[in-house]
């Protein structure tokens, strides 16, 4: 068990990787302090929601349609979609707590009012989110865990595909972007096989990325040191 792991996650549920990193800055603890709270989705974690009520997603958004961002990183990618598509409702997901404060920071420049924030595992978002009712899902250049022993600790397990599909409407557009090879062909191996098809017709479909794509600090980083992104869409079933 990670020495890192969140206090808030459920006792039966082990959690893999950093929460926090270095210091704060002073405007960064503000956010947090004054935003967050007003971002929350709803009762999520079990110690706040131990009957796992579902979330009332049409409270929280009314009739829009909702989105899912697993892993946020800095936010610069879940703010742009909420700027650019005003009329959806965006759910983050981020464990890591700097991660937290930057997009809490970008969403106050932004002044964008379609987010909702949640500061933990995805996987304890599964558990309350009502079944096929997210409209389209991405997960960004996730951890890509390099270790052969750490494969099982991928996003892209059935640990996370089978709720994760579960929650997604028929017909869910589901978006990774990852520069690491072997997670490419772990993806195209698990994905279709939890209730999904690949979107790509030719490897144009892979190489470029999606027209309303916004580069991450991620990706910048892939791409300085000589990593090649790819971009892969599927369906829901």
């Amino acid at each position: 068990m990670s020495a890192d792991r969140d206090t808030k996650t459920p006792p039966w549920r082990n959690f893999h990787g950093r929460t926090k990193g270095k210091a704060l800055r002073p405007s960064q603890e503000v956010y947090l302090a004054e935003d967050l709270d007003k971002l929350s989705p709803g009762p999520v974690d079990w110690d706040v929601n131990p009957e796992r009520h579902p979330l009332d997603l049409k409270g929280l958004f009314g009739d829009c349609e909702v989105w899912l961002e697993i892993g946020f990183g800095g936010g610069e990618h879940m703010v742009h979609q909420a700027s650019l598509n005003r009329e959806v409702g965006i759910i983050g997901c981020e464990p890591y707590i700097n991660g937290v404060a930057m997009l809490l920071g970008k969403i106050r420049a932004a002044e964008t009012h379609n987010v909702a924030v949640y500061p933990g595992d995805v996987r304890n978002m599964f558990d309350v989110l009502p079944e096929n009712s997210i409209a389209r899902a991405f997960l960004l250049y996730p951890d890509p865990w390099p270790k052969t022993r750490h494969h099982k600790r991928r996003f892209v397990t059935a640990e996370h595909l089978v709720p994760l599909a579960k929650c997604l409407k028929s017909g869910a557009i589901f978006r990774v972007a990852t520069d690491i090879p072997d997670y490419v062909r772990q993806t195209l191996e698990e994905v279709p096989r939890h209730g999904f098809d690949w979107l790509a017709e030719g490897p144009g479909d892979w190489r470029n990325p999606w027209n309303d794509w916004i580069s991450t600090r991620y990706e910048q980083k892939a791409l300085r040191e000589g990593r090649v992104p790819h971009y892969l869409t599927f369906r829901k079933r």
